[in-house]
């Protein structure tokens, strides 16, 4: 069993409410748009990381991390990515590598909205945390959690960090 915290678009912060989160976590994923890799080196002081680099994020970052993260996790195929799209909306750089191999459960950020939704079609849970950063459109800072336990995704939870000011 591990216990995920999953967020995206930090945008160069990190404080002590997201933290708060990180160690209660067993692993951290980051699905891009870094910015400053203060944030990453952070989170990897805490729990084991894992991330991609997103589209505002500079050369250091994209040597340090790749593009898209394909992993397993206890049981569950995982693709992580910055600019993934929505079921029926994917992003045509990855739609045919997702048609031909759909992981179970498939991560991007980008778009600063959360949406948590499971594509019928493709047989995959698609998540988006948000963003957790200072920077960009959003209203209120979001993370999700959950628990990968086996084959199964459970537990899900969406934390509400701080409306912006």
């Amino acid at each position: 069993m591990k216990k995920i915290l999953l967020l995206s678009d930090t945008h160069s912060h990190i404080d002590d409410t997201i933290l708060k989160y990180v160690v209660q976590a067993d692993e951290v994923w980051h699905a891009g748009d870094i910015g400053d890799l203060v944030v990453t080196d952070t989170l990897k002081k805490h729990k084991p990381l894992r991330a991609v680099y997103g589209n505002i994020d500079d050369a250091q970052a994209r040597l340090e991390f790749p593009l898209h993260n394909r992993f397993i996790c206890e049981g569950v195929d995982v693709w992580i990515t910055h600019i993934g799209g929505y079921p029926g909306k994917y992003n045509s750089n990855i739609r045919a590598e997702l048609l031909a191999n759909p992981p179970q459960l498939f991560i991007c950020g980008h778009s600063h909205i959360l949406k948590v939704q499971y594509d019928k079609k493709m047989n995959l849970l698609h998540m988006n945390p948000g963003a957790c950063g200072k920077s960009g459109f959003h209203q209120v800072r979001t993370m999700l959690r959950f628990v990968i336990e086996g084959d199964k995704i459970k537990d899900l939870e969406i934390i509400e960090i701080e409306k912006r000011v």
